[in-house]
């Protein structure tokens, strides 16, 4: 009876997928295992289902007929082969990995037509109807991108669209007062609003399970890069991520729990990893917390921080472990959290252990850890409809080196809800700028074994 059920499992196994597990057993809270889905042994090439290879002709019907049939079949692989193939939005579908072959380059249109109907997804935190992701997923499960291969979005119209003109502001007013009243999803279309320029994100997993992203290069974008939403249980590993233009992140975890980025390279115009959790009125209903994110052995070349929450984080920001990282180039901070009056939320239990930071572009870091709460950007002059303080404790930093920064500590908390609970241990900054502590509204803030120069500018005595 033994060869008949080996036999049974390989075909179930060959049918159906096995799961690989990833834990981080290191974390310094109680992190649950991550299966990854294996997909069925079944392939489904684009260049079968149409695709015509050159980069002229949009290959955008050839890659849905390909991911239906997948899809329909029970599940497999959708393969890109080696060459360069221009392309439309291409939506995922559960069960479907999207595998781009070594040599393989999805050159996407930079027309906003393309990208149409309108598709349920987010701006900044905010629900809405926007121009498709050129890459998306929606309420799937086990979905991935995968392979050796490169997705490289064309910028031209894009470019034009990071500039914020009066109907783009026009735009994130409106944008305010869909969520302060909880305007429904139907109200919400940012493409009937000519000059909006909400431009797409290059990656969003929306309400998604089980999610791969493994081994592949990210070459521009045009919003946020890699957005996992209202998901959980991703792995990101292995990905060489550069994109250097308006609102570029990394990657932005948002109300999604379970994930584990590793042995990444991010190259950013804005910030690299960051935590986040939704906007004020929408995220409230939602009542989500981002969760349980270990980031590990990454790179960041460039970036406007190293490990960001917010700001928008209104449902919550916990657990979060970041170790054995390193920055070099530009930074504009290194372990940061931002908020303001308007976000509430909870940011608990967020940790930086073994990571290096050293600045040698034009940018320097302000802060080692900051924190600060009143951060509103160009929404400063609309009105504050409710007023919700962000509590936020539990910030640790430990054997963190940096060779240059404004300041080792710059805590501006809120007197209404004050930071509680900020521990350094074992941290080096060869270099203080301007002041070495600035603390407001804080309590329970502790050092242990932190170097600081005997003056500003000077680095500590050996």
């Amino acid at each position: 009876m033994e060869r008949p059920l080996m036999l049974a499992t390989a075909i179930l196994v060959a049918a159906f997928g096995r799961a690989e597990t990833v834990t981080a057993p290191e974390a310094p809270f109680e992190m649950p295992a991550i299966s990854i889905w294996q997909t069925p042994e079944r392939d489904f090439s684009i260049a079968d289902y149409g695709a015509v290879e050159g980069g002229g002709e949009k290959c955008t019907a050839a890659f849905a007929a390909a991911i239906d049939a997948c899809c329909k079949a029970g599940g497999g692989r959708v393969v890109v082969p080696a060459g360069v193939w221009s392309a439309g939005p291409i939506h995922l579908k559960s069960n479907v990995r999207l595998h781009l072959a070594e040599g393989a380059k999805i050159v996407f249109s930079d027309d906003p037509a393309d990208y149409l109907p309108a598709v349920r997804t987010t701006w900044e935190g905010v629900e809405l109807l926007n121009y498709s992701p050129l890459v998306y997923a929606y309420g799937c499960t086990n979905v991935a991108i995968t392979g050796k291969g490169e997705l490289a979005p064309k910028m031209g119209v894009w470019k034009t669209w990071f500039t914020r003109p009066p109907a783009h502001m026009a735009f994130t007013e409106a944008l305010y007062d869909w969520c302060s009243r909880v305007a429904p999803m139907e109200e919400r279309d940012a493409t009937k609003m000519p000059g909006s320029n909400a431009r797409p994100h290059l990656i969003q997993f929306n309400r998604c399970k089980n999610i791969l992203l493994d081994g592949f290069a990210i070459r521009e974008s045009p919003f946020w890069t890699i957005h996992l939403y209202h998901s959980e249980d991703a792995v990101l590993r292995r990905l060489d991520v550069f994109a250097h233009g308006h609102n570029n992140d990394g990657v932005d975890v948002d109300m999604t729990r379970n994930v584990i980025i590793e042995n990444c390279r991010f190259d950013q115009g804005d910030d690299a990893v960051v935590l986040k959790a939704g906007r004020n009125q929408d995220a409230w209903a939602l009542d989500r917390p981002t969760e349980n994110v270990v980031v590990r052995n990454c790179e960041v070349v460039d970036g406007h921080v190293l490990l960001g929450v917010g700001s928008e984080l209104s449902g919550g920001v916990r657990n979060v472990y970041m170790h054995d990282c390193r920055m070099t180039g530009n930074a504009l901070n290194v372990f940061y959290t931002k908020t303001n009056e308007r976000r509430g939320g909870v940011v608990e239990n967020i940790y930086m252990k073994d990571c290096e930071v050293v600045a040698t572009g034009k940018r320097m870091p302000n802060a080692v850890v900051g924190v600060e709460t009143d951060v509103l950007y160009q929404w400063r002059n609309f009105p504050t409809h409710e007023v919700r303080v962000t509590k936020i404790r539990n910030l640790v930093a430990e054997n963190v080196k940096v060779n240059s920064a404004n300041h080792l500590l710059a805590i501006h908390g809120d007197g209404r809800e004050p930071v509680d609970g900020v521990t350094l241990k074992n941290i080096t900054c060869e270099k203080v700028l301007k002041s070495k502590i600035e603390v407001m509204n804080a309590k329970n803030v502790t050092m242990d074994g932190v170097e600081i120069p005997s003056r500003p500018g000077k680095a500590p005595s050996k």
